[in-house]
């Protein structure tokens, strides 16, 4: 599964997971670590694990890949970091979730529910002029989603960005 390349300058969307010290200013050390070396995170994702003293981060980060594999190796040296990985390279469970609220007077709500079908999305609100779904899948499916409910004019969006998992009986 390779890293979505996003610009001609060698750029790539890369997934990050981290298992780190649940601890207050974690996150904030992290952060530095991408910040000084100029890369973005376009979406963080961080919670709890099965083991209350630790979290899970899953980070997407746009730059290039020799950028990013500094940015492991110094993440890995942090005292609150178990260990970071990239996973853009390898076959991994990957998810979003997403709520949409859209603009749906009652003579387009067929069409609108139509459209949520194929994407599998669920109806979580409905008002007499908008309607409110919920969508999980991968990234591309729901640019997808959004792509088609712009033409109810999107109200609303808020997506989690990805979380991700090995396959398997590997640990992430």
């Amino acid at each position: 599964m390779p890293a979505e390349i996003t610009g001609g300058n060698g750029a790539a969307r890369h997934s990050i997971s981290l298992y780190v010290a649940n601890k207050p200013g974690v996150l904030i050390r992290i952060a530095l670590v991408f910040s000084r070396r100029g890369y973005n995170i376009d979406s963080l994702v961080v919670s709890e694990t099965e083991d209350p003293g630790f979290s899970r981060m899953n980070i997407v980060a746009t730059g290039d890949r020799a950028t990013l594999e500094q940015i492991i190796k110094q993440l890995n040296k942090l005292v609150d970091v178990i260990h970071a990985r990239d996973y853009s390279y390898e076959d991994v469970i990957q998810k979003e979730l997403a709520l949409f609220k859209i603009d749906c007077a009652p003579e387009r709500r067929a069409e609108a529910l139509q459209v949520m079908e194929a994407f599998k999305a669920k109806t979580i609100d409905l008002s007499e002029r908008t309607l409110a779904v919920e969508v999980t899948g991968s990234s591309e499916k729901l640019d997808a989603l959004e792509t088609m409910l712009r033409s109810f004019h999107i109200r609303e969006m808020v997506r989690t960005g990805k979380v991700l998992m090995a396959r398997g009986e590997a640990a992430t």
